[in-house]
């Protein structure tokens, strides 16, 4: 669900990055790029190359996993039972993502296990949209809506990448997201038009979520660090503010079609560049979010930490070569 599209990179790039590559080797794996091929685990690739789909895919795989964290509150609090059963669906989905990302991620030679550390010892990062509470069953349908539709515009562009198992297993993540964002559709235009409590609670959600969902594709092109070389290798495949106005093309009708309003006065299509002008969002609430000082950082890790000790005998159970293993009282 959660491609993040935001990747930092360490600094700016320079020719030293590429001082200890082989320079034929560098130049066939450009021109298999170039020519459209798929990079697969076996094949040469620059360290840079390795480096950044490492910390891309490892985002993203802890942001599918996180992200079940605020819908996950409502599975017991959903109204009605196919709505909890839809939901539990859902979330589970988004479990089974983070596995496939996982996955793909070990392929580049970073174990889960060192994934999983990293996130807990807030080493790797996760989407900023999963630091914020879900305060009614109205915040978890604008996520399920919004913030999936924010995901796929960049898991999309992602699966055309160069990274044979990232793409592939986007390919069926998008699949299964699409039918994510139309249960989170659903949820929207039943409340936005039902009462006119309902109605406010569905407004106030999204009055909440617009700032996050605008943080979401990452910083103005103009302040990102990213490199032209990321995008020539096909590691990154549009620009923040390009994926930001894909999704404002595709959801911002279909958001004032419910009657609903968008949070942003300055909000409005620019005859002139065919663009979307909107105020400039609030950078430094976003690195202070993603660098582990949103609302939600500490009770998100908080969680992952508790799974990760729970469930520590199952995996020594599995992983043991002994044929009996005794699980702890406690």
């Amino acid at each position: 669900m959660y491609g993040n599209a935001y990747i930092e990179n360490d600094g700016k790039q320079t020719n030293s990055m590429f001082a200890d590559e082989d320079p034929i080797k560098l130049a066939e794996f450009e021109a298999r790029i170039a020519a459209g091929e798929k990079i697969e685990p076996q094949d040469w690739m620059p360290k840079e190359y390795r480096k950044q789909l490492i910390r891309m895919i490892e985002q993203h795989a802890h942001s599918e996993i996180i992200g079940a964290l605020p819908e996950g509150t409502w599975i017991t609090r959903a109204p009605g039972f196919r709505r909890k059963l839809a939901l539990m669906a859902k979330v589970q989905d988004e479990v089974g993502h983070a596995q496939l990302l996982y996955s793909a991620c070990e392929t580049l030679g970073k174990s889960r296990e060192q994934m999983v550390n990293d996130l807990i010892d807030g080493k790797s990062k996760y989407s900023n949209v999963f630091n914020y509470p879900a305060v009614t069953w109205a915040d978890s349908a604008v996520i399920a809506w919004l913030i999936d539709a924010g995901a796929i515009v960049n898991q999309i562009a992602n699966s055309k990448g160069s990274y044979g198992p990232y793409c592939r297993a986007l390919e069926r993540i998008c699949a299964e997201e699409s039918f994510h964002l139309k249960y989170g559709h659903d949820n929207v235009v039943f409340l936005a038009t039902g009462t006119p409590i309902q109605r406010q609670m569905v407004q106030e959600a999204l009055t909440r979520w617009w700032p996050p969902i605008m943080h979401f594709f990452g910083p103005s092109d103009k302040i990102s660090v990213h490199t032209e070389t990321l995008m020539k290798w096909k590691v990154k495949m549009a620009s923040n503010d390009d994926m930001r106005q894909q999704f404002l093309n595709m959801y911002v009708p279909k958001i004032w079609d419910l009657g609903l309003v968008i949070p942003d006065p300055n909000l409005k299509k620019n005859e002139a560049t065919g663009k979307w002008d909107y105020t400039e969002p609030d950078w430094e609430v976003f690195k202070q979010v993603i660098n582990g000082n949103g609302p939600c950082n500490a009770e998100r890790l908080a969680v992952r930490r508790m799974a990760e000790e729970k469930g520590r005998w199952v995996r020594r159970a599995i992983l043991s070569k002994e044929k009996k293993y005794v699980a702890p009282l406690a």
